[in-house]
């Protein structure tokens, strides 16, 4: 499914509109059915008491069409305005109108103390203060009553996105509503798919509001949530050949463990054969653990690091293999950050760059930008400062744009690492992965992810659909060990050994883990 901004939202709005003749007035008829339908079947409508706030805008109309339709099936609603109701315009002040003759208790909010006990006697609260378009902090009464509502702990319904959500970022805009559902219209929005907005979206409908199909899967919008996709079956008569042979140029005398759950996790993944180029010195030690991987140790610096001399012996064997990954605990002496800077541009097959060696390559991003071969990146929010230039926090309130700027700049697949990764190409498009959780948060975790794509593109998919699904995967795997052993302490490790059930898993239920795109949207 699309994701949209919010401008995209309105261009929407305006073709269906214009093109295909549907009025206004019943896309918003139709925004107020999907949230009624939604209240309906997740908590009931009759004989339950309900408050709903309504800014001016057409959020508030929205609101104004629910109000209408819990009246006229059996519910019991107060309507709270928020703001001049001489504002009001369009289909907005004409659903006004209409509840205005329906003999409703309807408020225009002067202070928070007229609301406490009316919100204190209700069952749910409906959320139609601020639409998806909100740039500004919320402040005054508005601050107040969303607080309120919080502080309340009753069920609340959020119509399009939880007010005081920027829509296009998923930041909060200083205080923003807490909801139980969100029913999104058209598409959903950044910001009910990217945090710290989409943790307060609840659990999120979208509803089509009538657009054509032509309208919302139209290619100009160019983000949308990581659909899934078939994994290739395994045939009879095979070898491992034929899951792919991967380089894995990695580790140091400090760093043994990410070498190990980098090389491992691509044949726990479905892959082939994993080579490992690590220093000499610790090499043994890894074999110890994961005795599946075939070694070929590397001269060292003074550090335990691998040497520059191994470049020439190390491409060289990069054209024996399909993929090569670099950079996962190599350190960041400055011998070792030249030999990635120096392979990274000569190596002549897909390059998986992650970890050290991202800090390498973001001292001459140049060279990225010349390869010919694909190249994936998977920083986190301080190495894709690096490569961009950005800082940090400009970063986490500007993710799409700035993933779509330097994916398209550098000519690489970017992986955005952290909770729902964002997966940036070339052309602009970025998926939104939604498996995963916060007990993944936790050392080596990130190189279980590289050799996971690195294994889905062994299994035969292309590097492109590799990378989606590896970061799918990978994700789904941490869901799975956590659902067995909570969040609190999951490690590495424990990502690393479910894989083999996940891939199991997922063939066999993939109709089921793929509906409602992985339990992130449900549509109406």
């Amino acid at each position: 499914m699309k994701v949209s901004r919010v401008a995209e939202m309105r261009a929407l709005d305006r073709e269906a509109q214009q093109k295909f003749g549907i009025p206004q007035e019943f896309l918003m008829e139709n925004a107020g059915e999907a949230v009624y339908f939604v209240i309906l079947k997740e908590f009931g409508i009759k004989n339950k008491k309900f408050v709903v706030f309504c800014g001016v805008g057409n959020n508030g109309g929205d609101g104004f069409v629910v109000a209408r339709k819990i009246t006229s099936n059996g519910g019991d609603i107060k309507v709270f305005i928020l703001g001049d109701k001489n504002k009001l315009k369009g289909s907005a002040k004409k659903n006004f109108e209409i509840i205005s003759k329906m003999a409703l208790q309807i408020y225009e909010v002067k202070s928070i103390e007229t609301v406490k006990s009316v919100i204190m006697e209700s069952d749910a609260i409906i959320d139609a203060i601020f639409g998806t378009g909100l740039v500004r902090d919320v402040s005054r009464i508005h601050k107040e009553i969303i607080q309120l509502i919080n502080e309340s702990k009753k069920t609340v319904f959020s119509i399009d996105i939880p007010s005081g959500i920027n829509g296009d970022t998923g930041e909060i805009m200083k205080t923003a509503v807490k909801a139980d559902y969100t029913i999104a219209f058209g598409l959903p929005k950044i910001g009910n798919m990217l945090y710290p907005g989409q943790g307060l979206c609840g659990k999120l409908y979208v509803s089509h509001i009538s657009f054509p199909p032509s309208l919302y899967n139209k290619d100009s919008i160019k983000v949308e949530i990581n659909s899934l996709l078939k994994l290739p079956e395994r045939n009879k008569d095979t070898h491992k050949g034929d899951y792919k042979k991967v380089l894995f140029i990695a580790g140091s005398s400090n760093y043994l463990g990410a070498p190990y759950f980098s090389a491992l996790s691509f044949l726990k993944a479905g892959g082939g054969l994993s080579y490992l180029a690590a220093p000499k010195s610790i090499s043994s030690f890894i074999a110890n653990k994961g005795s599946e991987i075939v070694f070929i140790p590397q001269k060292e610096t003074t550090s335990g690091s691998i040497a520059l001399e191994n470049k020439d012996e190390l491409l060289r064997f990069s054209e024996k293999v399909d993929m090569v990954v670099i950079g996962p605990g190599l350190s960041l002496n400055k011998e070792t950050q030249k030999l990635v800077q120096e392979l990274t541009e000569r190596i002549k097959k897909p390059l998986l760059i992650d970890g050290d060696g991202i800090t390498a390559i973001s001292q001459d991003i140049e060279i990225v930008k010349k390869r010919e071969a694909e190249t994936i990146l998977t920083p986190h929010s301080g190495e894709m400062s690096r490569i961009s230039l950005i800082d940090i926090a400009q970063i986490n309130k500007n993710k799409i744009d700035i993933l779509q700027q330097t994916a398209k700049r550098l000519n690489a697949i970017i992986v955005l690492k952290g909770a729902h990764s964002l997966i940036g190409y070339p052309d602009e498009r970025v998926f939104i992965n939604t498996s995963g959780n916060p007990g993944m948060a936790t050392a080596g975790s990130g190189d279980v992810l590289t050799g996971t794509i690195a294994g889905m593109f062994g299994l035969g998919l292309s590097i492109r659909d590799a990378v989606r699904m590896g970061v799918f995967m990978h994700g789904l795997s941490g869901d799975l060990a956590v659902t067995d052993k909570g969040e609190d302490g999951i490690t590495a490790q424990d990502i690393l050994d479910y894989l083999p059930y996940t891939l199991k898993y997922y063939r066999e239920d993939f109709d089921e883990i793929s509906k409602d795109l992985y339990g992130s949207v449900y549509t109406i």
